[in-house]
């Protein structure tokens, strides 16, 4: 159903950040809108909140886009640009989102549901805010439908879905990024670009020595194109066949600018679909040092210097970065051909060189044992394939077993050919979760293959991973998504949560979004406290 929401089109304002200069336009682009080859390191055009509300359209449909390093892309975009207009706003403020579909009927579709479908359908979720899960929020449950082609003949309007999020006064600061997420169409238009980044600004921005930083978005998005297409989803190995193109800010291997001395502050998102992306910053003679900050949206206890910062599919990290030696670097991922971007340590020193935080905002509390409602209770998700359980292009079982797996069309068959043992149903609630208890989740893989990856994503709540592998963490580290890649064994976390504040129906499932699209998925279900008041 069409929700007329009566805002007017607007086209959207390019803001240049002190640091560095925009090199893409944003606004409500036509079809045919070429964007000039960047001359310096690109940002998102952003908007800010104002008067304690963000209130933008936006506008998708596909668009031929630009990308430079690559050539003219045609792909299902926000307002035309990969990735899509940075969000900043802050604790208490409400986002208003105007969201124009634009895009042509859908295919006729009768199959399953966990077969892909309704591509030119969308919603929009919130990646990483912990607001809430239902109505017109951040509620994944949603579709936001394109014209029919009976109301395209009519001349009907291009329908307009709104949501609007309020963000929690005491909401911490953070890294989080917004993405589109119905069922059947999520991978396609990930991996077409449609993502952007969302800031929540506070205390940890006000830190002298990150205050004095350039600010600046490293938005990593995977493009799977063929002549310049998304291939259609059409069997199992359509998009995992085409090799990836990967763009920071929406240029392949751009170049950004850093002073020996200077200490930036880079926001890495990775808006990516099928690859997980180990980081490292490597030099001809020697490497540069991350100095994280904060990880998925929430700032760590103290500065940690790292050479590795490993990113799965959603996976956010904030690091502080000094320029050393004069020279060429390169951000490169373990087992991606080519760098992300190159980083030339250049130009006059800053003397003295700029200094690095010595402390940090108390971030979100810890949790530990003496915490869990019920110690002897624990949930498990095991991440498991079944191949060849269909006939026909899909013919792999992607499961999520454990507790509460989805049930079996036939409890007295074979499990590992059933074709709904553990797989997503819109119908069955896997898991109800009680606001204000805390619970210990197990999470396991049994793929073999090292870079066979199953990151975990639970929506609304953060969770604490305390154990990697059986060994602890010291200190344990608060994620909202969390990576499990296959071996032998393969990986296996343990994290506590505390379901907080929101009710609603939410989904946790596997971020590598071709697995999600084809049934890795769980309907949860957040509800008052049962247990009697003390």
């Amino acid at each position: 159903m069409t929700e007329n929401v009566g805002i007017s089109r607007r086209s959207m304002l390019k803001v240049l950040p002190a640091a560095v200069l925009v090199a893409t336009a944003d606004g409500i682009r036509s079809p045919q809108h070429a964007a000039a080859a960047p001359t310096a390191f690109p940002q998102p055009a952003v908007h800010t909140a104002r008067r304690s509300l963000l209130e933008q359209t936006l506008d998708v449909r596909f668009t031929d886009t630009v990308v430079p390093g690559y050539g003219t892309a045609t792909t299902r975009t926000y307002n035309g640009t990969v990735p899509g207009p940075t969000l900043r706003l802050r604790g208490g403020d409400t986002l208003r989102l105007t969201q124009v579909n634009g895009l042509p009927p859908n295919a006729p579709h009768d199959g399953d549901h966990n077969r892909p479908h309704g591509f030119n359908s969308f919603n929009l979720h919130t990646h990483g805010l912990h607001v809430d899960p239902s109505g017109d929020a951040d509620n994944v449950l949603r579709v936001f439908a394109p014209r029919t082609a009976e109301e395209v003949d009519a001349g009907a309007p291009e329908p307009r879905y709104l949501t609007v999020i309020d963000v929690p006064d005491d909401h911490p600061a953070g890294t989080h990024w917004y993405h589109p997420h119905l069922h059947g169409a999520t991978s396609v238009q990930i991996v077409g670009g449609m993502a952007g980044v969302l800031i929540v600004e506070g205390d940890v921005d006000e830190v002298p020595e990150i205050a004095a930083a350039a600010d600046l978005v490293v938005c990593v998005n995977e493009l799977r194109l063929k002549d310049g297409r998304v291939p259609d989803f059409a069997s199992g190995g359509a998009l995992a066949a085409v090799p990836p193109t990967l763009t920071v800010n929406g240029a392949v291997n751009p170049t950004l600018t850093l002073r020996p001395g200077e200490v930036q502050r880079w926001r890495l998102v990775c808006a990516t679909a099928f690859t997980a992306l180990p980081l490292r910053l490597t030099g001809d003679g020697s490497d540069l040092t991350f100095h994280q900050i904060a990880q998925d949206g929430v700032t760590f206890p103290a500065v940690v210097a790292t050479d590795t910062v490993r990113l799965a599919m959603g996976n956010r990290a904030d690091v502080l970065v000094r320029g050393g030696e004069p020279g060429r670097y390169r951000l490169r991922a373990e087992g991606v051909a080519g760098p992300l971007m190159t980083v030339e340590v250049t130009g006059e020193p800053v003397e003295p060189p700029m200094d690095l935080p010595s402390a940090l905002p108390a971030g979100k509390p810890f949790l530990d044992e003496d915490d869990l409602t019920d110690p002897d209770a624990d949930r498990e998700v095991v991440f498991h394939v079944d191949p060849g359980v269909f006939t026909g292009p899909f013919p792999n079982a992607f499961r999520m077993l454990g507790t509460q797996a989805t049930p079996a069309a036939d409890p007295d068959g074979d499990p590992a050919r059933d074709p709904a043992h553990g797989l997503f149903d819109p119908g069955f609630v896997n898991h109800v979760l009680e606001l204000d208890t805390v619970e210990r989740w197990t999470l396991r893989t049994d793929e073999t293959k090292t870079a066979f990856h199953h990151p975990f994503h639970l929506h609304t709540n953060h969770v604490l991973v305390t154990h990697r592998n059986g060994e602890p963490l010291d200190p344990p580290v608060w994620q909202d998504t969390v990576d499990l890649a296959g071996g032998k064994p393969g990986d296996t976390v343990t994290f506590l949560v505390r379901y907080e504040d929101f009710t609603g129906r939410a989904v946790a499932h596997c971020h590598q979004l071709q697995h999600e699209d084809l049934g890795m998925m769980q309907l949860v279900d957040y509800v008052e406290s049962r247990r009697p008041a003390p």
